[in-house]
Protein backbone atom coordinates (compact mmCIF):
# COMPACT_ATOMS: atom_id res chain seq x y z
CA UNK A 1 0.00 0.00 0.00
CA UNK A 2 3.08 2.40 0.88
CA UNK A 3 4.58 2.25 -2.53
CA UNK A 4 1.02 3.36 -4.35
CA UNK A 5 0.42 5.93 -2.48
CA UNK A 6 4.30 7.60 -2.81
CA UNK A 7 4.00 6.90 -6.47
CA UNK A 8 0.71 8.78 -6.59
CA UNK A 9 2.17 11.46 -4.06
CA UNK A 10 4.91 12.00 -6.56
CA UNK A 11 2.13 11.80 -9.79
CA UNK A 12 0.17 14.99 -8.06
CA UNK A 13 3.60 16.90 -7.77
CA UNK A 14 4.94 16.57 -10.48
CA UNK A 15 1.46 17.73 -12.16
CA UNK A 16 1.95 20.87 -10.59
CA UNK A 17 3.20 23.58 -12.91
CA UNK A 18 6.31 25.13 -11.56
CA UNK A 19 8.18 28.09 -13.53
CA UNK A 20 11.88 28.76 -13.55
CA UNK A 21 12.92 32.24 -12.52
CA UNK A 22 16.66 32.71 -14.02
CA UNK A 23 17.72 36.07 -14.57
CA UNK A 24 15.53 37.95 -15.80
CA UNK A 25 12.32 36.47 -13.32
CA UNK A 26 14.71 37.57 -10.40
CA UNK A 27 15.03 41.12 -12.28
CA UNK A 28 11.35 41.94 -12.03
CA UNK A 29 11.55 40.75 -8.32
CA UNK A 30 13.93 43.96 -7.94
CA UNK A 31 13.18 46.88 -6.95
CA UNK A 32 13.24 49.21 -10.00
CA UNK A 33 15.87 52.33 -10.49
CA UNK A 34 14.04 55.36 -8.79
CA UNK A 35 16.16 58.18 -7.81
CA UNK A 36 16.37 59.54 -11.12
CA UNK A 37 12.57 60.36 -10.90
CA UNK A 38 12.20 61.00 -7.28
CA UNK A 39 14.89 64.00 -8.08
CA UNK A 40 13.27 64.91 -11.17
CA UNK A 41 10.17 65.53 -9.10
CA UNK A 42 12.19 67.60 -6.29
CA UNK A 43 13.57 69.18 -8.40
CA UNK A 44 10.52 70.33 -10.46
CA UNK A 45 8.45 71.19 -7.09
CA UNK A 46 11.07 73.16 -6.12
CA UNK A 47 12.07 75.47 -8.94
CA UNK A 48 7.90 76.04 -9.05
CA UNK A 49 8.36 77.19 -5.18
CA UNK A 50 11.09 79.31 -5.77
CA UNK A 51 8.39 81.09 -8.17
CA UNK A 52 5.09 80.67 -5.94
CA UNK A 53 7.27 82.18 -2.49
CA UNK A 54 7.32 85.24 -3.92
CA UNK A 55 4.27 85.69 -6.21
CA UNK A 56 2.04 84.68 -3.13
CA UNK A 57 3.56 87.35 -0.78
CA UNK A 58 5.20 84.51 1.43
CA UNK A 59 8.62 86.03 1.03
CA UNK A 60 10.05 88.63 -0.60
CA UNK A 61 11.84 92.39 -0.71
CA UNK A 62 10.53 95.67 -1.41
CA UNK A 63 13.80 97.99 -2.41
CA UNK A 64 10.98 100.76 -2.92
CA UNK A 65 9.87 100.90 1.01
CA UNK A 66 13.07 99.66 1.71
CA UNK A 67 11.54 96.40 4.04
CA UNK A 68 11.11 92.35 3.65
CA UNK A 69 8.02 91.08 2.95
CA UNK A 70 6.51 88.02 4.75
CA UNK A 71 3.12 86.36 4.38
CA UNK A 72 1.90 89.92 2.17
CA UNK A 73 3.70 91.87 5.35
CA UNK A 74 6.11 94.41 5.29
CA UNK A 75 8.71 93.80 8.28
CA UNK A 76 10.15 96.72 10.09
CA UNK A 77 12.97 96.45 12.84
CA UNK A 78 10.08 97.03 14.94
CA UNK A 79 8.44 93.67 14.26
CA UNK A 80 11.66 92.19 16.04
CA UNK A 81 9.72 88.51 16.41
CA UNK A 82 8.86 87.95 12.83
CA UNK A 83 12.42 88.66 12.11
CA UNK A 84 14.82 86.91 14.51
CA UNK A 85 11.87 84.14 14.70
CA UNK A 86 12.08 83.23 10.97
CA UNK A 87 16.04 83.76 11.19
CA UNK A 88 16.25 81.05 14.34
CA UNK A 89 13.78 78.88 12.18
CA UNK A 90 15.87 78.81 8.78
CA UNK A 91 19.49 78.53 10.28
CA UNK A 92 18.44 75.44 12.78
CA UNK A 93 16.63 74.09 9.44
CA UNK A 94 20.13 74.09 7.93
CA UNK A 95 21.47 72.57 10.21
CA UNK A 96 19.14 69.69 10.58
CA UNK A 97 19.93 69.38 6.90
CA UNK A 98 23.77 69.36 7.07
CA UNK A 99 23.84 66.91 9.85
CA UNK A 100 21.25 64.89 8.63
CA UNK A 101 21.40 65.09 4.91
CA UNK A 102 24.16 66.20 4.17
CA UNK A 103 24.46 67.43 0.56
CA UNK A 104 20.95 66.09 -0.47
CA UNK A 105 19.97 69.66 -1.02
CA UNK A 106 22.35 70.15 -3.79
CA UNK A 107 21.54 67.12 -5.79
CA UNK A 108 17.92 67.54 -4.94
CA UNK A 109 16.38 71.10 -4.21
CA UNK A 110 19.63 73.82 -5.12
CA UNK A 111 18.15 75.68 -8.86
CA UNK A 112 22.44 75.93 -9.59
CA UNK A 113 22.77 72.67 -9.75
CA UNK A 114 19.14 71.89 -11.87
CA UNK A 115 20.15 74.56 -14.67
CA UNK A 116 23.89 72.98 -14.72
CA UNK A 117 22.46 69.66 -15.33
CA UNK A 118 19.95 70.91 -17.92
CA UNK A 119 22.95 73.13 -20.06
CA UNK A 120 25.52 69.52 -19.81
CA UNK A 121 22.39 67.69 -21.09
CA UNK A 122 21.76 70.31 -23.95
CA UNK A 123 25.38 70.51 -24.70
CA UNK A 124 26.05 67.08 -25.02
CA UNK A 125 22.78 66.29 -27.11
CA UNK A 126 24.46 68.71 -29.48
CA UNK A 127 27.59 68.41 -29.28
CA UNK A 128 28.35 64.73 -28.14
CA UNK A 129 28.06 62.49 -25.39
CA UNK A 130 31.49 63.47 -24.11
CA UNK A 131 31.47 66.87 -25.29
CA UNK A 132 33.23 69.30 -22.80
CA UNK A 133 33.07 73.74 -23.06
CA UNK A 134 33.33 74.75 -19.32
CA UNK A 135 35.70 74.98 -16.65
CA UNK A 136 34.48 72.72 -14.44
CA UNK A 137 37.18 70.29 -14.39
CA UNK A 138 40.01 72.50 -16.42
CA UNK A 139 39.81 70.32 -19.56
CA UNK A 140 40.50 72.17 -23.06
CA UNK A 141 37.46 72.27 -25.24
CA UNK A 142 36.17 68.73 -26.44
CA UNK A 143 33.66 68.80 -29.54
CA UNK A 144 32.69 65.11 -31.23
CA UNK A 145 34.22 65.70 -34.34
CA UNK A 146 30.61 64.60 -36.49
CA UNK A 147 28.54 67.32 -34.33
CA UNK A 148 31.32 69.56 -34.84
CA UNK A 149 29.07 72.25 -37.12
CA UNK A 150 28.01 75.82 -36.69
CA UNK A 151 24.19 74.57 -36.80
CA UNK A 152 24.86 73.06 -33.06
CA UNK A 153 26.56 75.67 -31.97
CA UNK A 154 23.99 78.10 -32.94
CA UNK A 155 21.19 76.45 -31.48
CA UNK A 156 23.13 76.04 -28.30
CA UNK A 157 24.01 79.15 -27.75
CA UNK A 158 20.56 80.40 -28.26
CA UNK A 159 19.64 77.56 -26.13
CA UNK A 160 21.37 79.04 -23.21
CA UNK A 161 20.53 82.76 -23.93
CA UNK A 162 17.06 82.02 -24.10
CA UNK A 163 17.52 80.11 -20.55
CA UNK A 164 19.32 82.82 -19.33
CA UNK A 165 16.54 85.45 -19.80
CA UNK A 166 13.96 83.56 -18.20
CA UNK A 167 16.10 82.38 -15.33
CA UNK A 168 17.40 86.20 -14.70
CA UNK A 169 13.11 87.12 -14.20
CA UNK A 170 13.30 84.59 -11.29
CA UNK A 171 14.92 87.02 -8.92
CA UNK A 172 13.55 89.75 -10.02
CA UNK A 173 9.98 88.47 -8.70
CA UNK A 174 11.74 88.64 -4.98
CA UNK A 175 12.46 92.56 -5.76
CA UNK A 176 9.29 93.58 -7.43
CA UNK A 177 5.54 93.19 -7.09
CA UNK A 178 4.44 90.14 -9.76
CA UNK A 179 2.30 92.82 -11.97
CA UNK A 180 5.56 95.26 -12.34
CA UNK A 181 7.12 92.02 -13.50
CA UNK A 182 5.00 91.18 -16.38
CA UNK A 183 4.68 94.82 -17.22
CA UNK A 184 8.48 94.56 -17.73
CA UNK A 185 8.00 91.69 -19.64
CA UNK A 186 5.33 92.89 -21.63
CA UNK A 187 7.21 95.87 -22.59
CA UNK A 188 4.13 98.22 -20.72
CA UNK A 189 4.27 101.25 -18.98
CA UNK A 190 4.35 101.13 -15.10
CA UNK A 191 5.26 104.22 -12.79
CA UNK A 192 6.77 101.50 -10.72
CA UNK A 193 9.56 100.33 -13.17
CA UNK A 194 12.79 102.64 -13.35
CA UNK A 195 15.06 102.81 -16.61
CA UNK A 196 18.03 100.95 -14.53
CA UNK A 197 15.73 97.83 -14.21
CA UNK A 198 16.54 97.20 -17.50
CA UNK A 199 20.55 97.66 -16.69
CA UNK A 200 19.97 95.30 -13.83
CA UNK A 201 18.20 92.61 -15.99
CA UNK A 202 20.89 92.41 -18.73
CA UNK A 203 23.66 91.85 -15.73
CA UNK A 204 21.64 89.39 -14.51
CA UNK A 205 21.19 87.87 -17.77
CA UNK A 206 24.89 88.17 -18.00
CA UNK A 207 25.92 86.67 -14.77
CA UNK A 208 23.41 83.27 -15.85
CA UNK A 209 24.53 82.80 -18.95
CA UNK A 210 28.07 82.62 -17.42
CA UNK A 211 27.10 80.51 -15.08
CA UNK A 212 25.37 78.17 -17.28
CA UNK A 213 27.81 77.94 -20.13
CA UNK A 214 31.55 77.69 -18.61
CA UNK A 215 30.94 77.59 -14.75
CA UNK A 216 28.02 75.12 -13.69
CA UNK A 217 29.53 72.56 -10.95
CA UNK A 218 32.64 74.58 -10.86
CA UNK A 219 31.01 77.46 -8.68
CA UNK A 220 29.40 74.64 -6.28
CA UNK A 221 32.69 73.06 -5.60
CA UNK A 222 34.72 76.82 -5.51
CA UNK A 223 32.66 79.39 -4.46
CA UNK A 224 29.25 77.92 -2.70
CA UNK A 225 28.67 79.29 0.79
CA UNK A 226 26.23 76.56 1.68
CA UNK A 227 28.86 73.84 0.65
CA UNK A 228 31.30 75.85 2.74
CA UNK A 229 28.94 75.82 6.10
CA UNK A 230 27.97 72.12 5.31
CA UNK A 231 31.59 71.15 5.88
CA UNK A 232 30.81 72.29 9.84
CA UNK A 233 28.23 70.04 10.20
CA UNK A 234 28.88 67.25 8.05
CA UNK A 235 29.92 64.04 9.96
CA UNK A 236 31.10 60.35 9.00
CA UNK A 237 27.38 59.39 9.78
CA UNK A 238 25.83 62.15 7.61
CA UNK A 239 23.75 60.34 4.72
CA UNK A 240 26.07 59.35 1.98
CA UNK A 241 26.66 56.45 -1.46
CA UNK A 242 28.15 53.09 0.70
CA UNK A 243 29.65 50.55 -1.64
CA UNK A 244 29.37 47.14 -0.97
CA UNK A 245 33.22 46.17 -0.85
CA UNK A 246 32.44 42.47 -0.13
CA UNK A 247 31.45 42.17 -3.79
CA UNK A 248 34.16 44.11 -5.24
CA UNK A 249 34.67 40.85 -7.67
CA UNK A 250 31.01 41.88 -8.99
CA UNK A 251 32.58 45.72 -9.80
CA UNK A 252 35.81 44.55 -12.30
CA UNK A 253 35.98 46.00 -15.36
CA UNK A 254 32.67 48.15 -14.70
CA UNK A 255 32.87 51.69 -15.02
CA UNK A 256 28.93 52.33 -15.71
CA UNK A 257 28.32 54.55 -11.89
CA UNK A 258 31.41 56.63 -12.97
CA UNK A 259 29.83 57.64 -16.16
CA UNK A 260 26.70 58.23 -14.46
CA UNK A 261 28.25 60.87 -12.56
CA UNK A 262 28.18 64.29 -13.65
CA UNK A 263 30.06 65.58 -10.92
CA UNK A 264 33.27 63.28 -12.20
CA UNK A 265 33.24 61.45 -8.78
CA UNK A 266 34.05 57.61 -8.61
CA UNK A 267 31.04 56.70 -6.23
CA UNK A 268 33.18 53.51 -4.55
CA UNK A 269 35.11 56.25 -3.19
CA UNK A 270 33.89 59.08 -1.92
CA UNK A 271 35.15 60.54 0.80
CA UNK A 272 33.61 63.03 3.92
CA UNK A 273 34.44 66.28 2.46
CA UNK A 274 34.40 65.24 -1.70
CA UNK A 275 31.88 66.74 -3.95
CA UNK A 276 29.41 64.28 -4.25
CA UNK A 277 25.68 65.94 -3.33
CA UNK A 278 23.60 62.74 -2.59
CA UNK A 279 21.55 62.56 -6.19
CA UNK A 280 21.34 58.87 -6.39
CA UNK A 281 22.20 58.19 -10.41
CA UNK A 282 25.38 55.95 -9.82
CA UNK A 283 22.69 54.24 -7.43
CA UNK A 284 20.70 53.54 -10.31
CA UNK A 285 22.89 52.85 -12.87
CA UNK A 286 24.58 50.00 -10.31
CA UNK A 287 20.89 48.84 -9.67
CA UNK A 288 20.35 48.89 -13.67
CA UNK A 289 23.23 46.95 -14.27
CA UNK A 290 23.30 44.22 -12.01
CA UNK A 291 19.53 43.48 -12.35
CA UNK A 292 21.17 41.76 -15.24
CA UNK A 293 21.73 39.10 -13.08
CA UNK A 294 19.10 39.38 -10.96
CA UNK A 295 20.99 40.98 -8.25
CA UNK A 296 21.40 43.77 -6.04
CA UNK A 297 23.33 47.05 -6.87
CA UNK A 298 26.99 47.83 -4.86
CA UNK A 299 26.07 51.18 -3.64
CA UNK A 300 23.34 52.62 -1.69
CA UNK A 301 22.05 55.10 0.75
CA UNK A 302 23.75 54.65 4.18
CA UNK A 303 24.02 56.45 7.74
CA UNK A 304 26.83 55.78 9.65
CA UNK A 305 30.08 55.01 9.61
CA UNK A 306 31.65 54.47 5.88
CA UNK A 307 32.46 50.53 5.84
CA UNK A 308 32.28 47.38 3.69
CA UNK A 309 28.54 46.22 5.41
CA UNK A 310 27.11 43.56 2.46
CA UNK A 311 23.51 45.76 0.38
CA UNK A 312 21.92 42.69 2.05
CA UNK A 313 22.50 41.04 5.39
CA UNK A 314 23.19 37.10 4.85
CA UNK A 315 23.26 36.10 8.13
CA UNK A 316 20.77 36.84 11.10
CA UNK A 317 23.67 38.36 13.31
CA UNK A 318 25.37 40.33 10.45
CA UNK A 319 21.57 42.11 10.31
CA UNK A 320 21.70 42.38 13.94
CA UNK A 321 24.70 44.04 13.73
CA UNK A 322 23.70 46.69 11.33
CA UNK A 323 20.81 47.61 12.72
CA UNK A 324 22.45 48.45 15.89
CA UNK A 325 25.02 50.14 14.08
CA UNK A 326 22.32 51.80 12.12
CA UNK A 327 20.69 52.85 15.63
CA UNK A 328 24.04 54.07 16.79
CA UNK A 329 24.33 56.58 13.77
CA UNK A 330 20.47 57.53 14.44
CA UNK A 331 21.65 58.07 17.97
CA UNK A 332 24.57 60.01 17.07
CA UNK A 333 22.93 62.28 14.67
CA UNK A 334 20.19 63.27 17.12
CA UNK A 335 22.89 63.82 19.88
CA UNK A 336 24.72 66.48 17.65
CA UNK A 337 21.04 68.19 16.41
CA UNK A 338 19.58 67.56 19.51
CA UNK A 339 21.36 71.29 20.30
CA UNK A 340 19.30 72.94 17.64
CA UNK A 341 15.60 71.95 18.88
CA UNK A 342 15.44 74.25 21.59
CA UNK A 343 17.14 77.40 19.02
CA UNK A 344 14.32 75.70 16.60
CA UNK A 345 11.03 75.82 19.25
CA UNK A 346 12.52 78.96 19.93
CA UNK A 347 12.50 80.66 16.46
CA UNK A 348 8.95 79.07 15.73
CA UNK A 349 7.43 80.85 18.89
CA UNK A 350 8.93 84.02 18.16
CA UNK A 351 7.46 83.79 14.45
CA UNK A 352 4.34 82.89 15.85
CA UNK A 353 3.98 85.82 18.85
CA UNK A 354 5.44 88.17 15.99
CA UNK A 355 2.29 86.90 13.52
CA UNK A 356 -0.18 87.09 16.40
CA UNK A 357 1.23 90.79 17.83
CA UNK A 358 1.67 91.92 14.47
CA UNK A 359 0.54 95.48 13.68
CA UNK A 360 -0.71 96.06 10.03
CA UNK A 361 -0.65 99.94 10.42
CA UNK A 362 1.89 102.42 11.91
CA UNK A 363 1.16 105.58 13.06
CA UNK A 364 3.35 108.32 14.95
CA UNK A 365 3.38 112.00 16.07
CA UNK A 366 5.88 114.20 15.83
CA UNK A 367 5.77 118.14 16.00
CA UNK A 368 5.59 120.31 13.22
CA UNK A 369 7.95 122.85 12.07
CA UNK A 370 5.90 125.52 12.60
CA UNK A 371 6.89 127.44 15.53
CA UNK A 372 5.29 131.04 16.78
CA UNK A 373 7.83 133.89 17.05
CA UNK A 374 9.11 134.15 20.28
CA UNK A 375 7.37 130.12 21.67
CA UNK A 376 9.50 127.35 22.98
CA UNK A 377 6.83 124.95 22.40
CA UNK A 378 5.20 123.36 18.68
CA UNK A 379 1.43 124.59 17.35
CA UNK A 380 1.23 122.23 14.94
CA UNK A 381 2.25 118.50 14.73
CA UNK A 382 2.86 115.78 12.31
CA UNK A 383 0.29 112.67 12.39
CA UNK A 384 1.76 109.90 10.22
CA UNK A 385 0.04 106.38 9.30
CA UNK A 386 1.40 104.28 7.38
CA UNK A 387 -0.53 100.68 5.74
CA UNK A 388 1.98 98.14 5.87
CA UNK A 389 -0.32 95.32 4.24
CA UNK A 390 -0.82 94.71 0.46
CA UNK A 391 -4.00 96.22 -0.14
CA UNK A 392 -5.81 99.27 0.23
CA UNK A 393 -7.33 100.55 3.28
CA UNK A 394 -9.17 103.18 4.92
CA UNK A 395 -8.72 105.03 8.68
CA UNK A 396 -10.12 107.77 10.58
CA UNK A 397 -8.03 109.90 12.75
CA UNK A 398 -9.60 111.27 16.22
CA UNK A 399 -8.24 113.89 18.99
CA UNK A 400 -8.93 113.52 22.39
CA UNK A 401 -7.67 116.05 24.83
CA UNK A 402 -8.84 119.26 23.43
CA UNK A 403 -11.92 120.58 22.71
CA UNK A 404 -12.75 121.34 19.10
CA UNK A 405 -12.43 124.57 18.66
CA UNK A 406 -8.84 124.86 19.63
CA UNK A 407 -7.38 122.42 17.53
CA UNK A 408 -7.59 121.78 13.47
CA UNK A 409 -7.00 118.54 11.85
CA UNK A 410 -5.93 118.99 8.16
CA UNK A 411 -7.94 115.57 7.46
CA UNK A 412 -10.01 112.94 9.73
CA UNK A 413 -10.46 110.40 6.51
CA UNK A 414 -7.31 109.02 5.14
CA UNK A 415 -7.52 106.34 2.28
CA UNK A 416 -4.34 104.22 2.21
CA UNK A 417 -3.05 102.17 -0.89
CA UNK A 418 -0.71 99.53 -0.56
CA UNK A 419 1.98 99.77 1.84
CA UNK A 420 1.13 103.53 1.31
CA UNK A 421 1.67 106.24 4.44
CA UNK A 422 0.12 109.34 4.64
CA UNK A 423 0.38 112.32 7.20
CA UNK A 424 -2.24 115.00 8.46
CA UNK A 425 -1.72 117.71 10.23
CA UNK A 426 -2.97 118.61 13.74
CA UNK A 427 -2.68 122.35 14.52
CA UNK A 428 -3.39 124.23 17.74
CA UNK A 429 -5.19 127.45 18.79
CA UNK A 430 -2.98 130.02 19.66
CA UNK A 431 -5.30 131.27 22.28
CA UNK A 432 -4.75 128.24 24.39
CA UNK A 433 -4.56 129.19 27.56
CA UNK A 434 -1.18 128.40 29.35
CA UNK A 435 -0.87 124.90 30.90
CA UNK A 436 0.24 121.30 29.80
CA UNK A 437 -2.46 119.65 27.83
CA UNK A 438 -2.54 115.77 28.35
CA UNK A 439 -3.31 114.78 24.72
CA UNK A 440 -4.11 111.15 22.49
CA UNK A 441 -4.34 111.07 18.68
CA UNK A 442 -6.55 107.54 18.28
CA UNK A 443 -7.06 106.15 14.64
CA UNK A 444 -9.30 103.30 13.83
CA UNK A 445 -9.34 101.00 10.37
CA UNK A 446 -12.18 99.90 8.63
CA UNK A 447 -11.09 96.44 9.65
CA UNK A 448 -11.04 97.18 13.19
CA UNK A 449 -7.84 98.08 13.90
CA UNK A 450 -6.96 100.38 16.79
CA UNK A 451 -4.13 102.93 17.15
CA UNK A 452 -3.27 105.55 20.11
CA UNK A 453 -0.29 108.11 20.54
CA UNK A 454 -0.21 109.34 23.68
CA UNK A 455 1.65 113.19 24.22
CA UNK A 456 1.24 116.35 26.25
CA UNK A 457 0.96 119.82 24.63
CA UNK A 458 2.45 122.98 26.36
CA UNK A 459 0.88 126.08 25.72
CA UNK A 460 3.02 129.01 26.59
Amino acid sequence: MTQPVIRSAQSALNAIPVKTIGAAGAEALLPPSHYHLRRRMVQGIALALMVVIPVTGLFRFDPIAGAMVVLGRQIWFSDFFLVFGLWFCVATAMVFLYSIAGTVFCGWVCPQNSISEWANFLMRKLLGRRAEVSIDDGAPVRVTASKDRAVNWVILGVGYLVASMAVALLPMLYFWPPGSVWSFMTLHADPSLKSSLYWIYGVFVLIILLDITILRHYWCRFACVYRVWQHSFKTRQTLHIAYDKTRAADCESCNYCVTQCFIDLDPRRTDIYDSCINCGECIDACNRMHQKQGLPGLLRFEFGERQGAPAVAARPRRAAAATRSGRSAEYSLMGRTRWAIPFTALGLAMFSWGLWTYQPYHLSVDHGAAFTAGQMAPTSYKIAVANKRYRPASVRIYVHGLPAQDYHLSASDLNLENVQHKAVTLTISHTLRHGLYPMEIEVRAQDGWVGRFSFEHYAG
